[in-house]
């Protein structure tokens, strides 16, 4: 029996090495360019407009992707899919390395976004290995921890590679993690298919990409408005605005109809369901571009900035950020079967609110108190709310398809990070008119009131009672 254990212990290990590289080697694609952003509109020489647009779609691929990865994996293998998605990922980041213009940034980032469900995917492959539900937490909190960034080391070292080798640099450092993490998945993770022999439902995957990708681009166009209105951008919303809803209703016509649907609609209805996307579209959609692009910017901008440079941001903001939500993480997840995993959800959102407000209302008239909010923020949001709606994802979702609700709500999150980079930077140029100062409070106090309707919106979610422990 003994042996048994140590066995088991030594296969949860080499899963865990090999899941957490994968998950290091993904979050890259986010957390180590957010003080390289600048940079590479220089060297590209285009506007942070443009920049900012690559990282949208970074997003909405990886959100595309997302969708229905997870489900394939459960059908064809899911360390085969994990695998080829590091692989797809490293190609993207050569593309992205030898860029000669932002056009080829675009085409490499887009195949990077195919390891956007990196994090469900191996937290679908943790959940078949360990069943203890206490264990599960702090291993999911330790995976899902690298969504905030790798302990901060991911943004000061890409400030410092930015400064001195330039952007590209970056991308090859992403080439090779994501090479080692596909190897470390093919030597180390078992091979899953619960859902071997079932056919995939191609049909719904195509109207279900479309629908979220319209609606998306959709989104994009219409930001364009706030700056100049135009007949022409506006005729071109509403059209994708159609594009997305009538392909909606034919997936959900598809999925009525199909013998092996890709999402079953009483899953959809379910609040267990609907409810986790939606806090999670919401708390991403008011958090991910705050830290991640308009206080990096912000700190960097001379006056009425602090004119930083990229690595003393990243040291100063990005670092404390994500050290803390690695910190936390575990914890986090230890606390989630036995305190309830709403429960944690929602201090960690009201927490993010107050962090919010530390920044939106002090931090940007001093540094100290602008590093004050982020590290509040690196525990409440990267160390908490990031933890638990990625665990609720898995957790909630149904048994008969467990790639299901884990690949929506990765899609939710890529969602809702590319409508934040949307949203608040174009609020941030519509509001310029007002003062530097004025026009970044206005868009940190939009950023708090959506992570506050987040909150109201997790209210609604059930508790997950099979994943807490009652005793």
């Amino acid at each position: 029996m003994g042996t048994n254990t140590t066995s088991k212990a030594a296969s949860v290990t080499a899963l865990m090495t090999a899941l957490l590289t994968a998950c290091i080697a993904f979050q890259l694609n986010a957390s180590m360019l957010s003080p390289a952003l600048v940079i590479m509109g220089e060297e590209l020489k285009t506007d942070q407009a443009m920049i900012g647009l690559s990282q949208t779609w970074f997003f909405t691929a990886a959100a595309l992707f997302s969708l229905f990865l997870p489900r394939l994996s459960d059908i064809i293998g899911r360390k085969k899919v994990l695998v080829g998605m590091m692989l797809l990922m490293a190609a993207g980041s050569v593309i992205s390395a030898i860029a000669p213009d932002v056009s080829w940034l675009f085409v490499g980032r887009i195949i990077q976004g195919v390891s956007g469900p990196t994090v469900p995917l191996a937290l679908i492959m943790l959940r078949s290995e360990v069943s203890d539900a206490k264990k599960y937490g702090v291993l999911m909190g330790l995976l899902t921890a690298v969504n905030g960034g790798i302990a901060g080391i991911d943004s000061f070292v890409g400030g410092f590679m930015a400064q001195n080798y330039g952007f590209r640099s970056i991308f090859w450092l992403m080439v090779v993690l994501g090479v080692i993490a596909a190897l470390l998945v093919v030597f180390l993770a078992r091979e899953s298919k619960p859902s071997a022999g079932t056919q995939m439902d191609w049909w719904g995957v195509l109207f279900i990409v479309v629908a979220v990708g319209a609606l998306l681009t959709a989104l994009n166009e219409a930001t364009a408005l706030l700056g100049a209105f135009s007949a022409d951008t506006l005729m071109i919303t509403i059209a994708l605005a159609v594009l997305a809803a009538v392909a909606f209703v034919l997936f959900w016509k598809t999925q009525q109809r199909s013998k092996h649907p890709m999402v079953e609609i009483r899953h959809l209805r379910q609040r267990a369901t609907w409810a986790t996307l939606l806090t999670t579209t919401l708390a991403m959609t008011g958090i991910f571009a705050v830290i991640n692009g308009i206080v990096p910017a912000f700190v960097q901008a001379a006056d009425p900035g602090f004119g930083l440079g990229a690595t003393q941001m990243a040291l100063l903001i990005l670092t404390p950020y994500a050290l803390l939500g690695w910190l936390f993480g575990p914890f986090s997840g230890r606390l989630a079967p036995v305190f309830g995993y709403t429960r944690v959800l929602r201090i960690g959102l009201a927490g993010s609110i107050v962090a919010l407000a530390v920044i939106g209302f002090f931090g940007l008239h001093s540094l100290p108190l602008m590093i004050t909010g982020a590290v509040l923020l690196g525990i409440m949001y990267a160390g908490t709310v990031n933890i638990m709606l990625n665990g609720l994802g898995v957790v909630h979702s149904p048994e008969g398809n467990p790639g299901f609700l884990p690949g929506m709500n990765a899609g939710a999150f890529n969602l809702g990070a590319g409508l934040s980079f949307l949203v608040l930077p174009a609020i941030l140029v519509a509001t310029t008119s007002s003062g530097v100062v004025a026009s970044y409070t206005t868009v940190v106090v939009v950023a708090l009131v959506v992570t506050a309707l987040a909150l109201l919106a997790s209210t609604l979610i059930p508790k997950p009672v099979s994943a807490e422990v009652t005793a």
